[in-house]
């Protein structure tokens, strides 16, 4: 999950210094710096590419803003006319940015720990697109996708290319591990999300694996239930993020033979911090650290989360020993 933002002060003094969000993404001074301000302060095993999912619509020719206290605003996509002024063609040269953000971070890094790149899956970033906004319960995505699913699919196949793609870029700059952000899966009922999740989930990481072999793919389909089982045998993945409402005794069982599990701390234990972070790390450790298991989030760190709660949390994972 996020690893940089505004819980860290220094973050915020780095922030002051660019005009709008996306210029900040776009920018490779600061891009690097807020990226590895984590890690300098807590020595995580993994570093995260600084960036937002939504880059991707901005690359395609969407107008996409980011306004104060507000969150993303984007023109929104409702129809086959508005997909076709969105271009493929003007992807990798609008993120060049991005891709010189990445070859730095690998410089500076250097093997010390791996560096992390992401995407937005199809289906999150067709909501965006649709809807304008966040924060909505995918009403308008969603009726579109139910009364004219060739059209919808025209949007989602244009998706599939460019996460593809952007992904691979990302390898080719030197990031070591790839993660798909389906952050609005749980919304879909369970044919819809064969339809919108899991299949075009399937094809990029079909795609991926050929380009880059060996790379891991992690995919956090949030909000999945019982269909995180489904999702990771259909789409072949490495690695599977779950967030905090899934029981971990049941991603043991479940999910642990045949992937990585990642997750799945509640964000607000760690605002918290104290006994209610102490005994929810222990508990999520005791049942996953026997398997194949990275430590993390349930979802994004939240901007109240006090930098010393994170320091403890790096402490108790460290100093797990099967306890």
């Amino acid at each position: 999950m996020r690893q940089a933002g505004r819980y860290l002060p220094e973050y915020r003094r780095v922030r002051e210094r660019a005009e709008d969000f996306l210029r900040f993404c776009y920018t490779p001074d600061l891009a690097v710096e807020v990226t590895l301000q984590p890690w300098r302060r807590y020595g995580m095993d993994g570093v995260i590419l600084f960036s937002d999912i939504l880059v991707v619509p901005d690359a395609l020719g969407q107008a996409v803003r980011f306004a104060e206290g507000q969150g993303p605003v984007l023109e929104p996509v409702r129809s086959v006319g508005d997909i076709s002024r969105l271009s493929l063609d003007r992807l990798c040269g609008h993120l060049a940015p991005v891709f010189e953000t990445i070859r730095r971070l690998s410089r500076e890094i250097s093997g010390d720990a791996a560096l992390i790149g992401f995407a937005g899956a199809p289906w999150t970033l067709a909501v965006y697109m649709v809807e304008g906004h966040g924060g909505t319960d995918c009403g308008r995505a969603r009726t579109w996708a139910y009364n004219a699913p060739v059209e919808f699919q025209g949007l989602i196949d244009l998706l599939v290319d460019a996460t593809t793609t952007y992904l691979i870029e990302q390898v080719k700059n030197g990031v070591e591990v790839v993660q798909i952000f389906d952050s609005w899966a749980g919304v879909l009922g369970e044919s819809q999300f064969r339809q919108w999740v899991i299949a075009p989930t399937t094809e990029i990481v079909g795609r991926f694996r050929a380009a880059c072999p060996g790379v891991p793919v992690i995919g956090f389909p949030r909000g999945a239930g019982v269909l995180y089982k489904d999702y990771v045998e259909q789409t072949g993945v490495d690695g599977v993020s779950v967030d905090s409402t899934v029981p971990v005794q049941w991603a043991r069982e479940a999910l642990q033979g045949i992937c990585t599990v990642q997750g799945n701390l509640d964000n607000q234990a760690l605002v918290a911090g104290g006994q209610a972070l102490d005994r929810e790390t222990a508990r999520i450790l005791g049942t996953l650290a026997g398997g194949p298991f990275i430590f993390n989030l349930g979802h994004g760190i939240l901007p109240e989360t006090p930098p010393e709660h994170v320091a403890r949390l790096a402490e108790l994972v460290r100093g797990w020993a099967g306890r």
